[in-house]
Parts: C-alpha cells; sequence; structure tokens
C-alpha cells in the first residue's frame, strides 16, 4: 500500500519488489490510497492487480471503505504499507476486518518535513496494530527510535536494493550521445543529479555550487532530472547566478539508466535523505559521487573510497569538492569503479526481497 506510484525512489523499489514477488511465485497487489500516478501503468506489463482509493483531503469514509475492500477481496495474507500516511490510513481502513495479516511499514526517509507533528501522531497510533517497522538505513532507524515513533522491539534496518544488472559504466559513445540530445559541445563535463524538485534535495545550494565550478570551468554543465514543486524558483536561481544557459532542466523522464550514462559527476545535494536509490543507481553506473552528508548517504557513498560526502546547505564545500573531482579524473574514476563493486555486493533487489521475505514470515524482528 502506497500513497501513489508517481515517480521517485520508493515508487521504483515498490514496482521492482512486487515484480520480482510476482515472478517468485507470490501474489502481490498494489494498492494507492491517493491517485494511480505516472508509474501504475508498468503494474500492467508486471501481471501485478492495482487498486486505485482516490482518497480526497481530510477524512474520507469513501476511500476507507475502498481500502478495506482491496484488502478483503485480496484476502491479504501481508499488508506491507510504504511511509507514514499510507500506514496509518491501512491501520484504520483494516479494523476489525477478519482474519490475521502480518502488518509491515517501511519508512523510507527520516521523516521530516511540513505537517511531520499531526503524521506523526497518527503514525505512533497505528503502532499497536504495527507487526514490525523497516527503515531503509541504520540512521533512520536511530531516529525513528529517539524520536518514540518506533518501539526499538520493532524496528528493523532493510536497505534499498536496486535491480542492478539493468545499469553499466557509460562508454564515450554513451556521452557523445547524450550532449548532443541536450545541445552542448562535445567535450562539455556534466555534472548530473536525479530526484524531485523539492525542499528535501536542496538543488538550490547544487545550482549555487554548480556557479562557482562553472565560473572557473566554462567547459561545464549542470543537468536536474526530475520534476517538482520547485521548478520554477529553481529556474530563477539559474537566472539569478548567471548559469541559466548552463543548467538543463529534463523534467520527469523514463530513461534515467540511459541518462545516467551520459554524466561525468553525480551530485545528490539533499538536507533529508533515507536511503537514496538514486545514489544507488549512480553509484551502479560507476559515476563518481559528491553527496551531502544526512540520512543514510554514508551508508552508500564511503568517504573517500566510494565517493565524497560534504555538509548538507553548504553550496562552497559542494563546489570545493566537485572542482577536485573534475581536476583528478584518475581519482574519479576510481571511485566510480568502486561505488560500482559496493552496490554490486550489497545494493541487489535480491538481497532486499529475501530480507523483506523473512519479515513476512515473521523473523528477522528484534526480540
Amino acid at each position: 500500500m502506497v500513497e501513489n506510484l508517481n515517480r521517485g525512489g520508493l515508487e521504483r523499489m515498490v514496482l521492482d519488489l512486487v515484480g520480482l514477488q510476482q515472478r517468485q511465485g507470490l501474489k502481490p497487489q498494489v494498492v494507492c490510497v491517493f491517485e494511480a500516478g505516472s508509474l501504475a501503468g508498468e503494474l500492467d506489463a508486471l501481471g501485478v492487480p492495482l487498486r486505485v482509493c482516490g482518497k480526497r483531503r481530510g477524512p474520507d469514509l469513501r476511500a476507507l471503505h475502498r481500502l478495506r475492500r482491496a484488502v478483503r477481496d485480496h484476502r491479504t495474507e501481508v499488508l506491507h504499507t510504504h511511509n507514514a500516511a499510507a500506514h496509518y490510513q491501512a491501520v484504520l481502513a483494516t479494523l476489525g476486518l477478519p482474519g490475521r495479516r502480518r502488518v509491515i511499514n517501511t519508512r523510507h526517509g527520516m521523516g521530516a518535513g511540513p505537517s511531520a507533528s499531526r503524521r506523526d501522531a497518527l503514525y505512533r497510533a497505528a503502532m499497536g496494530r504495527t507487526d514490525a517497522v523497516v527503515t531503509v538505513c541504520e540512521a533512520a532507524r536511530r531516529d525513528a527510535v529517539a524520536r518514540g515513533l518506533v518501539p526499538e522491539s520493532r524496528a528493523v534496518v532493510v536497505p534499498n536494493g536496486i535491480r542492478v544488472e539493468r545499469f553499466a559504466a557509460a562508454g564515450e559513445a554513451a556521452r557523445r550521445a547524450f550532449r548532443q540530445a541536450i545541445g552542448v559541445a562535445p567535450e562539455t563535463r556534466l555534472i548530473g543529479t536525479v530526484g524531485r524538485l523539492n525542499w528535501a534535495k536542496d538543488q538550490d545550494s547544487l545550482i549555487r555550487a554548480f556557479a562557482r565550478v562553472h565560473a572557473t570551468r566554462p567547459d561545464t554543465a549542470l543537468v536536474l532530472v526530475g520534476q517538482g514543486e520547485l521548478r520554477g524558483d529553481l529556474e530563477d536561481r539559474a537566472r539569478l547566478e548567471g548559469v541559466a544557459s548552463a543548467v538543463h532542466f529534463l523534467g520527469d523522464r523514463n530513461d534515467v539508466v540511459q541518462l545516467l550514462q551520459g554524466f561525468d559527476l553525480f551530485a545528490l545535494s539533499s538536507v533529508s535523505e533515507g536511503y537514496s536509490m538514486a545514489l544507488l543507481e549512480a553509484s551502479a553506473s560507476a559515476l563518481p559521487i559528491v553527496a551531502t552528508d544526512v540520512g543514510g548517504n554514508a551508508e552508500i557513498v564511503h568517504h573517500g573510497k566510494t565517493g565524497m560526502l560534504v555538509p548538507a546547505g553548504a553550496p562552497e564545500s559542494l563546489a570545493v569538492t566537485l572542482g577536485a573531482l573534475l581536476d583528478a579524473p584518475d581519482l574519479a574514476i576510481a571511485l566510480g569503479d568502486a561505488a560500482r563493486a559496493w552496490v554490486l555486493e550489497h545494493g541487489s533487489l535480491e538481497a532486499m526481497a529475501s530480507r523483506y521475505a523473512r519479515l513476512y514470515a515473521g523473523e528477522g524482528v528484534p526480540a
């Protein structure tokens, strides 16, 4: 059960997981509490049924009835919810429903942001009917327990995984094709990022950092893949910094695997992050990474080994580190190769799915 299937790391993880479960002989369905979302069509190809409940703002008894009916009709044995809103809606909708279901919730981020206090209160109230809470990194587990959101006895870490076989290190042909597609010179060095254009990703700091890089390295450009409510503000920031012609907004894309092969460096400027799917995908593409040291980023990017970490909200530090890697191509290549080796061993979809299978069976939860 998810809020929707709009493009994002959570949604990609859910689609990959249910696809694998379907191939393994399980019978998953996906329930969207609100709208279906831009990725929902992928479920048809996977052969996984979708139910959309169309919840409106505020209390919505019709949506709760649809949620309840979706679980009842499916004869759900394991109810796996994602993030807080989908979780407490699911718990409320299934109160008194006959049959015993294991209820597992996954928290994909650190849980901060607008309306956190009300959401957290509703989430705490749902803990009485929750068997296990998964956080996607150790930093998020410690935070959720410390804030009293999750009892320590039910908190467990399951890092996200990706379909690593879909990704490959870029070759020169891919780089040339990408530059031609966005209309920049063949020798342009591209710094890229992938993520929703929202407060948590803080692309404003990335654009300010890029302006400093570009001032001394005019052969560089910045590519932002993703859509969100802050696009207009970020376009204004690029104009204000005098780099609008060198900053390329590609919007919502379904070819991220190919786009990553066109980057020279990958940057993640988040101020809040769980266990970033974007970082896993950049690692699988053998890209040198510069990421902020927040949430679970340090559990993927091992500073000086598989990438570089910088403080959040510090454009100057981000600019210095990006510039240093641009000026040290051998180091950049070594970091990218090490990142790919790490994700092949630790970041696969199969490893993640096997951990969830244990939780579904009632194993793997702290005593």
